[in-house]
């Protein structure tokens, strides 16, 4: 075993980053790669940590802490989120940031992997207060960003008014309008028709490509789906559009039940005027880590990282995971649902739809063009079918797992554009 190895599996399932690190050593393994191009593509090749000094709307000043990783750009500019957590640390944005990097070859995007992330809970902040911690924070990690070096886009906690102000901070610092500096804003502000859903109508062209694949057909399927965020509040509607019973769902206060199929839109009117999936009407409530283990079809992890794990894994009665997340199942989980028979679709290839997407965008922004809602979405949909394709074949020609399969893809795509610009020796 290399050194990078025995280092990444040392400590077994401590965090998003340990997994990203096992599954590329076992990605080089497979390729037989050298130690060398091993730290080359395990290391970020930048990292930012920056202060947030803030404002509150009381007077009182608070001190914030961000990062920015962009974990490889040998393929184009750096491409990531950025999520307003509590839970962000330095260590999680630099796993996100490598599955990005992962995420964008597999399909075939020409950009590298970032990500960025402020400590923070938006819940407990203003309006006004989330819009200066935004524009602090651009202006700190302003010297790496920009439309052809590091595109931000939404993730967990930020939205499209997000990009909005990252887009005026940054173009008011450069002395003139740069749409193309984020990706996930606003339509009148040259995002992109079919953005806001990229994310969770990829994970359901998989999904539906999944079941098919295992001979399943979208009527006589049924589905749970963990988060019901922007990410799996689309995917339990689009799901249940494809004929799918969505039968329970949950968020970060609870979860919801009914066995013969929820009412998806009354949940989303519900959860508008609530805030919550909980008090439902049309439903019972669960606890949220039963939802995980209900006796379903399909199982869509579609909230944060590492919730299907060692301790759970083996009460998975799903047949099919399609994870929505990033990273939601722990590499000591994919080992016992492998060994179970559990078809588990990597998140680097079924929640790629929103980097699909963010780079229509970006291409229309360079062209100063729009494409039609259809457009994006046939196109979208092509693509992901033709990811689906791709890891799958590659599976059965290398008799591997599918995300096996995805990341020695996109490792070797990684891998070749570093030799073939001469950046390793």
């Amino acid at each position: 075993m290399t050194t990078a190895s025995a280092a990444a599996t040392a400590v077994v399932n401590a965090g998003p980053l340990d997994d990203a690190l096992r599954q590329l050593s076992a990605a080089v393994e497979l390729l037989a790669y050298d130690e060398g191009l091993h730290q080359l593509l395990a290391k970020p090749r930048r990292e930012m940590a920056v202060s947030i000094p803030l404002r509150r709307d009381d007077g009182t000043v608070e001190v914030l802490t961000g990062y920015r990783v962009q974990h490889n750009f040998s393929r184009g500019p750096a491409k990531g989120g950025l999520r307003y957590s509590p839970d962000v640390t330095l260590d999680e944005v630099r796993a996100l940031a490598m599955w990005m990097t992962w995420k964008c070859a597999l399909l075939d995007v020409p950009y590298g992997g970032a990500k960025g992330g402020i400590t923070l809970d938006p819940a407990n902040y203003s309006t006004a207060e989330l819009s200066r911690v935004t524009r602090r924070y651009t202006n700190e990690i302003l010297p790496i960003i920009g439309p052809d070096t590091d595109i931000p886009a939404p993730d967990i906690g930020t939205d499209e008014q997000t990009m909005a102000w990252i887009m005026d901070a940054y173009s008011t610092s450069v002395g003139h309008t740069v749409p193309a500096v984020v990706t996930g804003k606003p339509v009148n502000l040259g995002g992109s028709l079919g953005r806001q859903s990229a994310t969770s109508r990829g994970v359901v062209h998989i999904a539906l490509a999944a079941l098919a694949y295992r001979g399943a057909t979208p009527s006589r399927a049924s589905a749970a789906v963990q988060g019901f965020g922007k990410v799996g509040s689309g995917s339990a509607q689009f799901l249940a559009e494809a004929g799918v019973q969505v039968i329970a769902v949950s968020d970060r206060y609870g979860a919801v039940h009914n066995k013969a199929g929820l009412d998806i839109a009354a949940l989303q009117a519900h959860v508008a005027q609530t805030g919550s999936v909980v008090g439902f009407v049309g439903a019972d409530t669960i606890d949220s880590d039963d939802l995980l283990t209900l006796d379903v079809d399909l199982l869509v992890p579609a909230a944060v990282e590492g919730v299907v794990n060692a301790a759970n894994a083996h009460r998975i009665q799903a047949s099919i995971v399609v994870e929505g997340a990033n990273g939601p199942t722990t590499s000591e989980a994919d080992e016992i649902l492998h060994a179970r028979g559990v078809l588990v679709v990597p998140d680097i290839l079924a929640n790629a739809g929103g980097v699909i997407v963010s780079y229509f965008e970006w291409a229309q922004g360079n062209q100063a063009y729009q494409w039609t809602a259809d457009e994006v979405e046939q196109r979208l949909e092509s693509r992901m079918k033709q990811g689906w394709k791709s890891v799958l074949d590659t599976a059965t020609r290398r008799d591997l797992t599918l995300r096996q399969a995805a990341t020695v893809t996109a490792v070797s795509r990684v891998a070749e554009a570093h030799l073939t610009r001469g950046l390793f020796p």
